[in-house]
């Protein structure tokens, strides 16, 4: 496989062709803010927070479905970037209903990091307020729709890890929102296995394990690479 060589930030970077520039960058000790990526699964550039520039293009790309190409100058931190990572938090937060200080993750909250990193303090968009319901059916694991991001996270680890498919998007714009199953219950849908891996993938406290109070629920960020090691080398594990 060919090597494409480009720069990001100044950074002269080499890697291996096909690579996104959210890998490149990875490789070239450059930070990227992102919410929706995870490592061990498909990227879909649903955030749209990792936003980069590149000279000669005159629009911004996400950098993790974007390929590196021969001769790239990558900017990833512009004055422009900032202002558009930093709306992009405060329209997350100003769609849902995100209520940081009774929420099962708070203090351990990517969403909440990413506020903090892009330097959001408050929202200068409306907040929409929607009704939103919480699912309590399965017997080990909820779902509040009101603090889903959208970022699709639980769709494919459950489908490109555990091979379940349990969980999808319906809906359109604003009312476009994850379902389980056929829209059942959660607790209703046969195919889950309850492994918990949409669970630890969730960024947000969307879904969360029964029994968790106010700021005492942590997720291990890297089960999923984990499991995607352990598969790539032959070792079974659950």
């Amino acid at each position: 496989m060919s090597v494409k060589t480009l720069t990001i930030d100044g950074v002269d970077v080499a890697i291996e062709e096909g690579a996104t520039l959210l890998t490149a960058a990875k490789e070239a000790g450059v930070h990227i803010p992102t919410l929706c990526h995870l490592e061990g699964v498909t990227d879909v550039g649903a955030c749209r927070l990792c936003l980069v520039e590149i000279e000669g293009i005159n629009k911004l790309l996400p950098a993790c479905v974007t390929e590196v190409s021969e001769g790239m100058k990558v900017h990833t931190n512009t004055e422009t970037l900032q202002e558009y990572r930093r709306m992009v938090v405060e329209m997350l937060f100003s769609e849902g209903n995100h209520i940081c200080a009774v929420c099962v993750v708070n203090g351990n909250c990517q969403l909440q990091d990413a506020a903090i990193e892009v330097g959001m303090d408050h929202t200068r968009f409306p907040y929409r307020f929607p009704q939103r319901d919480v699912d309590v059916s399965h017997d080990r694991f909820g779902l509040d729709h009101n603090r889903c991001i959208l970022c699709t996270r639980c769709v494919r680890v459950c489908d490109e890890i555990e091979g379940a498919h349990v969980w999808d998007v319906a809906g359109r714009g604003p009312a476009s929102r994850i379902i389980s199953g056929l829209a059942q219950p959660w607790g209703e849908v046969e195919a889950c296995t309850s492994c918990g891996k949409c669970v630890d993938a969730c960024p947000t406290g969307s879904l969360f394990r029964k029994g968790s109070t106010v700021a005492e629920m942590e997720k291990d960020r890297g089960k999923v690479e984990f499991l995607v090691t352990a598969r790539e080398e032959h070792k079974w594990t659950r």
